[in-house]
Order: structure tokens, then sequence, then C-alpha cells
């Protein structure tokens, strides 16, 4: 069952979503060459405290920390820890999440880590950002599930091709829906699958985490012994872009984004719903 949300608990949400956005900021000021992943989580455990919210992702599922740090060819999920030490050059996903008042945020964001970066991984992390942005546009009253996945999908198909040879778009995890959990119905494929159908009708209430997640090469992944650290089956770097998104009845708000997406949905042709909080 999909569970629709009343606008108070969409304020809720949003509330949520801006200690996200924070956590984001703040997180990417600290992803500098010699900080450890650790550092990082360190930081966003601060952030949360200090908006008096909670961790939606620490002892989730039994995970041991605040937010996941994916560093080059790990995909998503990778665990903060003192021994993983950001370089020149690394290419690093920060997914974050939490809670006020038993509502939930969750978004992600690449980071380049210093200098030295190869445009195909510029490319790769704005063509995973603009696909997140493709399938947020889709939300809209009287569109599917379907509609949002075949936005993302198509958007990276469109794009020239890396020197890799391909985008390859993971396929063992995607988007989710999320309210009073952090993972709900339903899952959101990155590409259009027809054995699972059109999905739900979106209706205002309606409210989705849009997670794209690219590598240069392959889709296939595979999780470390960790049961957690997801990695490219070929080795290709990767990148993680995500929003928390609710229609409402004036139209979608991106519960995540400082602005509510209204600044890169005008470009889009999108009009964002207002700020609740506003």
């Amino acid at each position: 069952m999909v569970e629709i949300k009343t606008p108070e608990q969409i304020a809720k949400m949003r509330e949520a979503g801006l200690v996200v956005a924070a956590i984001h900021r703040a997180t990417r000021e600290a992803a500098v060459p010699g900080a450890s992943t650790k550092d990082l989580d360190d930081v966003a455990r601060k952030v949360i405290a200090d908006h008096g919210a909670k961790s939606n992702f620490l002892g989730y599922g039994g995970f041991p920390a605040t937010i996941c740090t994916s560093v080059n060819d790990i995909v998503v999920h990778g665990i903060p820890d003192r021994e993983t030490v950001l370089k020149d050059g690394d290419l690093l996903s920060i997914d974050a999440g939490a809670i006020i008042d038993g509502w939930h945020g969750d978004a992600a964001l690449t980071v380049f880590v210093g200098e030295g970066h190869a445009p195909e991984l510029h490319e790769l992390s704005r063509v995973t950002e603009e696909s997140m942005w493709a399938g947020i546009a889709a939300v809209a009253k009287g569109n599917r599930l379907i509609d949002i996945s075949k936005a993302i999908e198509g958007y990276i198909r469109r794009q020239p091709r890396p020197a890799s040879g391909k985008y390859g778009i993971i396929e063992d995890y995607g988007g989710h829906g999320i309210g009073s959990q952090m993972h709900m119905d339903p899952h959101l494929l990155n590409y259009v699958s027809r054995k699972r159908g059109k999905g739900p009708k979106l209706v205002p209430g309606f409210c989705i985490a849009i997670e794209p997640m690219v590598s240069l090469g392959t889709a296939k992944t595979h999780v470390l012994a960790d049961d957690w650290t997801v990695k490219t089956d070929d080795g290709t770097w990767s990148s993680h872009w995500e929003h928390s998104v609710a229609l409402t009845e004036e139209g979608p708000l991106v519960l995540t984004a400082v602005d509510g997406g209204k600044a890169k949905l005008a470009t889009l042709g999108v009009e964002t719903a207002p700020d609740p909080l506003a």
C-alpha cells in the first residue's frame, strides 16, 4: 500500500528534508583531501543533534553510521570509518537522512574531492543529477510511477556515451516511497521494466525518494562481506544523486532542496508547490 500524506504531514517531512540539506551542506564542506569518512559522519551527527532531529540511518537494519559514504567504485551504502581517508581526485557520494516527529527525509549527492578529476567524471555526475531532475519533473498528477522511471532512463540514454562506452544504470537499487518510514512502497526503478507494469497513479499526498545511481560501465553490482558496501562488478566509478519529493495539489515540492526545487524545476517548465514552512 502507498502511504498518502496530509498537508500537515508533508510539512513535517519538509522540516526533516531541510535537516538533510543542512547535513549535505556541512559534509560537502568537510569532504577535503585528508579527511576520513568517519570525520564526515561526525559532522553529520552534530548537524542532526543541533537541529533536534534523529538519524534514520543509524541502526537501520544494523547500519553502524549516520550517513553512507561511497567512494569511487562504491555505488551505495559505504560505511564511514577512520581508515578511509579521502584523497585528491576521489569521487564521493554522501547519502543522508533525518527524522522530525516521526517523519523522514532522505537525499544523496556526489562530491568531487579536491582536484584532478577527469572530464568523464564530471559528466557522469552531471548526467546522474540531471536524470534525477528529469524524474522529479515527471512527478505530476495523473502520471504513474513508470513515468518517473521513463524520464530518468530516457535522459541518460539520450546523452553522448562516455569514453568507457556506456553508462550503466544500476539495476539492483532504486528509489522508494518515504514518509512515516524511510523505505516504503512503491519501489522505483531507474529504468523501464515492462514486467513491473505502470505502477500506481501519482496523486496529491504521494511522496517518493528519487535516486538514480549510474556507473561508467556495468549495471551489475555486488555486496562486500560487511553486508552493506555495494561495488560495481567491473570496478568502474559511479555517481548517486537523490531528493525526496512530495506531490501536492499545487504541484511537486522537493522536500530536501533548500528552495524546494523551485529554481531547477523552473528551467524544466515545472512550477513547484508553495513551501509550507515559508
